[in-house]
């Protein structure tokens, strides 16, 4: 088997995005045949080198998982919680624990998670260049006038961060019933919740009910399924165009 990069190799065995997997090499946790590596340009042949990382021996994932599940409120997107909250981890089955999630819910919100061993669609749909839309039923406090709505569009300053121009469209807007579709582009922790507050309003309720062409439907909360064949396909077309 030809070599590859060791980058390429630990995010396809579902440790994270190429990002998340080059913080682990620079940090010095990743060894080769028993020697510290730190170049991240450091090719590997995964059949024949014993790759660790922080002590585990990796190993090359033969099957990939594409996963969708409904993450409920009062869960959190991680393997284990040091205030030990739970996790949507024990919602999923054996063979989606070395899975990874791209992007994540904060613990008051719920809606679509996709969960992969394959780090390169992770990376192709998080990345900040790739401009992934993810789309958002958001539940807001009090109406919201023309002037709030175009600064939301155009976008808002958030902890010093101007976010980009997000899809804002309202569902209804009466004082006891505010719903707002909410599209945006980028992963920022907590954005739609910061961009609200930003303008005088405090989100209710939030559900991600779509990312990329991928649809929550109607998948119960708490549940989860396999991607379908189609959206396979569309993941591994962006991760195709993400390697161009």
């Amino acid at each position: 088997m030809k070599t590859v990069r060791l980058n390429k190799f630990l995010a396809e065995s579902g440790l994270g995005s190429r990002r998340k997997v080059e913080e682990l090499i620079i940090q010095g946790k990743v060894k080769l045949n028993g020697e510290k590596v730190v170049d991240l340009g450091t090719q590997v042949n995964p059949h024949k080198d014993k790759i660790e990382v922080s002590g585990k021996q990796v190993k090359p994932e033969s099957k990939k998982y594409y996963i969708l599940i409904n993450k409920p409120k009062n869960y959190v997107v991680t393997k284990k919680d040091e205030f030990d909250r739970k996790t949507i981890y024990k919602l999923l089955p054996d063979f989606a624990q070395n899975c990874v999630s791209a992007g994540r819910l904060d613990l008051d919100s719920e809606g679509l998670i996709l969960i992969t061993n394959d780090g390169d669609v992770v990376q192709a749909l998080t990345h900040p260049t790739k401009k992934i839309e993810k789309v958002y039923r958001v539940e807001v406090d009090q109406p919201l006038y023309k002037k709030q709505l175009e600064d939301l569009r155009r976008g808002v300053v958030i902890e010093g961060y101007r976010t980009r121009p997000a899809g804002v469209f309202v569902r209804s807007n009466r004082e006891n019933n505010v719903v707002l579709k909410m599209v945006i582009t980028e992963g920022k922790k907590r954005q739609i919740r910061l961009m609200l507050e930003a303008v005088g309003r405090n989100v209710t309720a939030l559900k991600r009910v779509q990312i990329g062409e991928i649809e929550l439907g109607k998948l119960p909360a708490g549940m989860w399924r396999l991607c379908s064949r189609e959206e396979v396909r569309y993941l591994l077309n962006l991760k195709q165009r993400s390697e161009k």
